[in-house]
């Protein structure tokens, strides 16, 4: 049986943890993952989804707030693991780390790589409008998801589809393709494929810059973004001096000669908001500032009285 140490973080992992688990094949001696982080409102300390799942099927975890040159990594260099495997850990994996196991190192990376190397790739493949993304198991390298290709599966992304269905998917993509992966990763069988460079494209995390709405952009564009910041960390724009976060919303063609961010379509269950180039954007889910996300008919329930056509979308929040 061959021993695995695993490392990963969010709910992404959870699911190819599990098939590690439940496979007869392997024993996964450690996990590894984030430092344990306030979150909400309340900042209650709140364990990573990863450590939860390792908890309740009794695997030892560690959770060093910086990997290289911890105890924690010489706890695991010790383990002498056969192989690690990770998936969304979300911190640097230290060199000595990833050529110690016989088998080395391999990621579960949530790209069509060499596109979208980095931490946001879900993000960025809804942002640029693609039709397609996918997952590469790869072998790991200390330049970030540079590693040769061991296998890559893809998948077509919907009209519909956000980060938060996307994630999901390619979760359970990523299993079932590690599952696949793995005997020939054993039985030495594998044919790696060298990245090739002059297609790379990098995918780093969302700035908070990225979150707003840029209403001079083609509303496609901005319907894009919306989803591709959907469920975290989310879109928003700025109406009436305060923050107001687009959850979802459709692309339209639209001749109307206002300003890009104006209010030209208003009704009991419709808001429409105008772009460039002749389009215009029609809210689906919202959230006011303080409030619930909610359809635009709850919203227009309550807001249609402080509200009219014309209206401009601003730039800037009061403060």
């Amino acid at each position: 049986m061959k021993k695995i140490v695993f490392m990963g973080t969010p709910q992404f992992s959870v699911p190819i943890l599990d098939s590690l688990i439940n496979n007869n094949e392997v024993e996964v001696i450690l996990v590894v993952t984030q430092p344990d982080r306030k979150v909400g409102r309340k900042k209650k300390l709140t364990p990573p989804p990863v450590k939860k799942r390792a908890v309740e099927s009794g695997i030892p975890v560690l959770q060093p707030e910086k990997l290289s040159g911890s105890e924690e990594l010489q706890t695991i260099l010790e383990s002498e693991p056969d192989l690690i495997v990770t998936a969304a850990y979300g911190q640097y994996v230290p060199t000595v780390l990833l050529k110690a196991p016989t088998y080395k190192a391999i990621n579960v990376h949530a790209s069509l790589l060499p596109k979208y190397r980095g931490a946001a790739p879900i993000h960025y493949a809804l942002i640029n409008g693609d039709e397609e993304t996918g997952v590469t198991i790869m072998y790991m390298e200390k330049e970030m998801d540079a590693g040769d290709i061991i296998s890559q599966r893809s998948l077509s992304i919907l009209p519909e589809d956000t980060v938060g269905t996307l994630f999901d998917k390619l979760s359970l993509l990523g299993r079932d393709l590690l599952m696949e992966t793995l005997p020939d990763i054993f039985n030495e069988t594998i044919q790696p494929v060298s990245q090739q460079e002059e297609n790379v494209t990098v995918a780093p995390m969302i700035s908070p810059e990225q979150e707003k709405i840029d209403w001079t952009k083609p509303a496609e564009q901005i319907a894009n973004k919306v989803r591709g910041l959907n469920p975290f960390p989310g879109a928003y724009t700025v109406l009436n001096g305060k923050r107001f976060k687009i959850w979802f919303a459709e692309s339209l063609e639209n001749t109307s000669a206002s300003e890009p961010g104006t209010l030209i379509k208003l009704s009991k269950d419709q808001m429409w908001v105008q772009c460039a180039g002749n389009t215009a954007l029609k809210l689906i889910e919202v959230q006011p500032f303080g409030k619930p996300k909610m359809t635009i008919t709850d919203y227009l329930q309550g807001a249609r009285n402080h509200l009219e056509e014309g209206v401009k979308f601003e730039d800037r929040q009061s403060e």
